[in-house]
């Protein structure tokens, strides 16, 4: 059994979880621990506040509890905000605090990108624009190139929560340019595990989503790989453990 542990902020998509639990296979177990959101505002400060290392260091005390092997802060503008360097420190934090091998959702889009082995992508933001245009110097400062960007100006994750497959396909396709050979969904209050095929049919290119990258990310820390097509293509490199559809 691998344990994977994630600290969530407040509560939108995190029902994306056990549905990526289920289709990982029953030696994996997803365990996640809420953090509080504080202010619930795509805005610098608040979500520079939401990633302070006092609410991560409140909700890693719950998830030790678990005994999860690795630890991923599921939340992209959480990370992202604090920029390359800033965002380095918060993952070096979290890990001191728990004890074990952490990471962070924006990391996981840059690890993940290099996985397929893309370099071009477009982003889909529900941000406002001045929060995605973070989000892109952050890919850039990873080396990834982004040849589109498409933002919603969505302040609250609560909002973003609501949205269903259609509003999130729209986004996806109003994202996508042709020169990018990957689209990226990054936030973490989207529900996309259940989309990721249609996703990619649509688009006829992989495409990346937070909570998608954010569980990669804990079993990349895990070392482990799963062979899960119906979780996009980022599922489908050299497994180790084949999951049966």
């Amino acid at each position: 059994m691998t344990a994977l542990g994630f600290l969530y902020p407040g509560h939108s998509a995190e029902d994306d979880y056990p549905r990526i639990e289920q289709l990982l296979g029953s030696d994996i177990r997803v365990d996640l621990v809420h953090t509080d959101i504080g202010e619930d505002a795509h805005r610098v400060a608040a979500l520079r506040e939401m990633g302070s290392a006092e609410r991560l260091g409140v909700g890693m005390e719950r998830l030790r509890l678990t005994g999860a092997e690795t630890v991923v802060w599921a939340c992209t503008s959480g990370g992202f905000v604090h920029g390359w360097e800033g965002a380095q420190d918060q993952v070096r934090t979290l890990a001191r605090l728990a004890g074990m091998p952490a990471s962070s959702t924006s990391f996981a889009f840059v690890h993940a990108a290099r996985e397929i082995g893309v370099r071009r992508v477009a982003v889909g933001a529900t941000y406002p624009e001045d929060i995605a245009a973070l989000f892109a110097d952050f890919l850039r400062a990873g080396g990834i190139e982004v040849t589109g960007m498409r933002s919603s100006g969505i302040i609250t994750a609560a909002e973003v929560g609501t949205w269903g497959e259609e509003d999130v396909l729209t986004l996806a396709r109003a994202a996508d340019v042709p020169d990018a050979e990957a689209v990226l969904l990054p936030d973490t209050a989207l529900h996309t595990a259940a989309h990721l095929s249609l996703l990619e049919k649509a688009l006829s290119k992989p495409v990346l989503t937070a909570n998608q990258v954010t569980v990669w990310e804990g079993l990349r820390l895990a070392d482990r790989r799963v062979n899960a097509p119906r979780l996009g293509t980022l599922f489908t490199r050299e497994p180790l453990v084949q999951v049966r559809e």
